[in-house]
């Protein structure tokens, strides 16, 4: 692991501890996207809508039976 990685996910982590109450293993579980939106919606940028093919796509996925 590169110093620079390691640098950077250490602010991350204390960034995302701090202004979204995350534990580290919250943290570690979100993908980059995940963080990046929500950091977004904190700095005031629109979130993007799902479509109706997203949401088809996600029910054929993981249908509730």
């Amino acid at each position: 692991m590169s110093a620079t990685f390691a640098r950077a996910a250490r602010h991350l982590a204390g960034a995302a501890g701090l202004l979204l109450g995350w534990r580290p293993n919250e943290f570690w579980r979100a993908t980059p996207a995940e963080l990046a939106a929500v950091l977004g919606l904190l700095a005031g940028e629109a979130a993007v809508s799902a479509t109706g093919d997203d949401l088809r796509r996600l029910m054929e996925m993981f249908p509730d039976g």
